[in-house]
């Protein structure tokens, strides 16, 4: 296992998508290990490392929320942007107040979560200057100032996630959830070894006194 961080991550609403969910939206109940990678990587992404999450520990009540949000039903055709590049005289934009939607979303309310994750070498994008060491003291600098390459978020750019370090050991505060739960399959991450056959990952995510330990990459259903 490679340099280990703990974060703390909170937010007054949050969405993880059911990926089956293609119109209304539905979170899952807890945060998935892309969306945590998500924010890890907001904080701190190179090409050289990959982040992997261990555990997750939810420390509050699993609460959930309808909203509705305006959306909107068009997206940017790659065909039209190639034809601009060539010389096209076409808009390059999509109007929102034409093709403006209001969808349902049934949100996590009020999150609080403990990330544990690890990063391990990329050994291609690996140079002959680069320590782990010399990464990790990156990201703890970055964690403690609150520095970000983009905006953590939980889910989706409008909900916006607090970020903290957690540096005591021991420190990681005790869940209110007690019992074992069962979550059902849950999105892992995706599988871009192939970009042309994208293929998602998932696990079965049980949540022991509200903690979900996550499996190794090799472990998760293809």
């Amino acid at each position: 296992m490679g340099y280990g961080i703990t974060i703390r991550v909170q937010g007054p609403y949050a969405l993880f998508t059911h990926p089956e969910m293609k119109v209304e939206r539905v979170s899952y109940g807890v945060i998935t290990p892309s969306a945590a990678r998500g924010i890890i990587e907001g904080v701190y992404w190179k090409p050289a490392i990959r982040w992997v999450i261990d555990k997750t520990h939810v420390l509050r009540e699993i609460e959930f929320t309808n909203i509705r949000r305006n959306e909107v039903s068009d997206k940017a055709s790659v065909d039209n942007a190639l034809q601009v590049i060539n010389g096209a005289n076409k808009p390059l934009y999509i109007a929102a107040t034409e093709s403006r939607q209001q969808r349902a979303a049934m949100v996590l309310k009020d999150v609080d979560y403990v990330i544990e994750a690890h990063f391990e070498k990329v050994e291609k994008e690996w140079g002959e200057r680069d320590t782990e060491e010399g990464y990790y003291n990156i990201v703890l600098r970055r964690l403690r100032n609150g520095q970000h390459f983009h905006a953590p978020c939980l889910g989706t750019r409008e909900f916006p996630a607090k970020v903290t370090l957690i540096e005591e050991k021991g420190a990681i505060p005790k869940s209110p959830l007690t019992g074992k739960r069962d979550l059902g399959y849950m999105l892992y991450d995706l599988d871009f070894s192939n970009p042309r056959d994208i293929q998602p990952m998932f696990f079965r995510a049980i949540m022991e006194d509200g903690m979900v330990v996550v499996p190794k990459p090799e472990e998760v259903r293809r």
